[in-house]
């Protein structure tokens, strides 16, 4: 297994040093690494890249986050396809904008406390021990409701999503391949979600539920795709059209009493002449 170090660094670009340049002077204006799939395992003090802006180390063996915290002009960190199994040592990331932490050992998605700036967070496949899900921490999901623009939580076993109406900027969701059963817990958060455009829960059993699309298209009007497919506006107004219609008649069947009530009224207004 390999560590990641500023040597390791300096040597995979002593071909991009400029002439008079020292090895030094070039890690301190780097701005992007790329070590993915080269049997990395751990991360060591490479507090010397100063500018580090993108740090790509996917598909390696990194089981836990360390010595990032001085890298506080990261925006993107690409760790997807490793071994990590605990969130920790981000919250000093203050620049951070994109994580990609799919495919790892994550239970739970906690410790982004304090990254007020985290736009994107994908954490899909997780390899979670039989019969368990994807967990949230209040917390975390209350730090980034100003923030939080994209969430991929596909293919973590997920039941219930009604947690995610704290994430109020919230524009896309893709949760594909989970066990959603139930629409009304759909439509309990798109009625929270006032920014969501785009939902993704293809592979989840409530799609199979009648009535399942007209329902969520009805409850959110800021929702434009579903499940990848365009929510037309011709298709949304008719689908208002018709619930304004059915509210209609259910309310004028309140209103006009039935042919019994009718008539029981009538008798009994007869009894009191009488």
């Amino acid at each position: 297994m390999v560590r990641l170090t500023l040597h390791l660094i300096a040597k995979n670009s002593s071909q991009k040093l400029r002439k008079e340049e020292t090895t030094s002077q070039y890690l301190k204006k780097i701005t992007h690494i790329n070590f993915s799939d080269k049997n990395i395992d751990g991360i060591e003090d490479i507090s010397l890249c100063k500018n580090l802006s993108v740090l790509y180390l996917y598909d390696n063996h990194i089981s836990q986050i360390t010595n990032l915290n001085c890298a506080t002009n990261l925006t993107h960190l690409y760790l997807q396809n490793n071994c990590i199994s605990c969130i920790e040592n981000l919250r000093s990331l203050k620049k951070l904008e994109k994580l990609y932490l799919g495919g790892n050992d994550i239970a739970v998605i906690e410790g982004l406390e304090g990254l007020e700036e985290l736009r994107e967070l994908h954490v899909e496949s997780q390899r979670l021990p039989l019969g368990e899900k994807l967990l949230f921490d209040p917390r975390t999901l209350h730090s980034l409701a100003k923030s939080l623009s994209i969430l991929n939580i596909s293919n973590n076993n997920i039941d219930d999503i009604r947690d995610l109406e704290t994430l109020k900027n919230l524009n896309q969701l893709i949760a594909v391949d989970n066990q959603l059963q139930h629409v009304k817990d759909l439509e309990f958060l798109l009625d929270k979600l006032m920014k969501l455009g785009k939902m993704n829960l293809h592979g989840n059993p409530v799609c199979l539920k009648p009535k399942y699309r007209d329902r969520l298209i009805l409850v959110s009007k800021s929702l434009e795709f579903l499940d990848g497919k365009e929510i037309k506006s011709m298709e949304r107004q008719f689908l208002m059209n018709w619930k304004a219609s059915k509210d209609a008649k259910k309310i004028s069947k309140k209103r006009i009493p039935k042919k019994e009530d009718a008539n029981s009224l009538y008798i009994s207004k007869e009894t009191i002449k009488h």
